[in-house]
């Protein structure tokens, strides 16, 4: 029997095999010999493709940003940040099981590492001062992460769980996170505009 037409193993397989581990197991079970099992070889096979967990973690993450799609055309700034935003809560909406793999370590990965050299961009072009720029990002992270941090919590819907939409065009009442999710990123965004408002006359100074 001839060898196979194309190797048994990609990076981009493990990658995805990984997610799927994580997603239908939890974050718990990603190791080393479980993906192997699950991809069907051996655990030191994998090593010609990753050296590490960590890199796994990873490699992962770039496919999450990838399914974002984050726009870096978006403007106003608020309008990026806004999309930005949403786009994150959805995509660990339907990997919930990642999130404490990703929050709880330094990001690593290039596509990661790309988003926010475009979120510097956006940010730089609408007047933000570069020793602002890390910071903006950062915060909105930090609302990004407890607000991901919550898809994992155990929790039984009930009816004080919900609120009215605020949405007239809606169809239905807003979760109570949703809802907590809509008011703080209202919030935050605004605060953001003040604070450049107050930045700028003292850029004229």
């Amino acid at each position: 029997m001839g060898r196979p037409s194309r190797p048994l193993l990609t990076r981009a397989g493990i990658m995805r095999a990984a997610l799927a581990l994580v997603d239908e197991e939890g974050a718990e079970a990603l190791s080393t010999p479980r993906l192997a099992a699950r991809l069907g070889v051996k655990g030191p096979s994998l090593y010609n493709y990753v050296s590490s967990r960590a890199e796994i973690v990873d490699g992962v993450s770039e496919l999450l940003v990838a399914e974002m799609a984050l726009d870096p055309s978006i403007r106003p700034w608020t309008a990026a940040l806004d999309s930005w935003a949403r786009a994150y809560r959805a995509t660990f909406a339907a990997h919930p099981n990642m999130v404490p793999l990703l929050v709880m370590r330094p990001t690593q990965s290039i596509a990661a590492l790309r988003s926010y050299t475009d979120a510097f961009a956006v940010l730089r072009e609408a007047g933000w001062p570069e020793d602002r720029l890390g910071p903006v990002v950062q915060c909105l992270e930090y609302f990004l992460a407890g607000a991901a941090l919550d898809f994992g919590l155990p929790r039984q819907v009930q009816s004080q769980d919900l609120a009215p939409s605020p949405d007239p065009g809606s169809t239905g009442p807003l979760r109570l996170d949703d809802l907590a999710f809509e008011t703080g990123l209202t919030l935050l965004i605004r605060g953001f505009e003040d604070m450049l408002d107050n930045l700028r006359p003292q850029q004229g100074d």
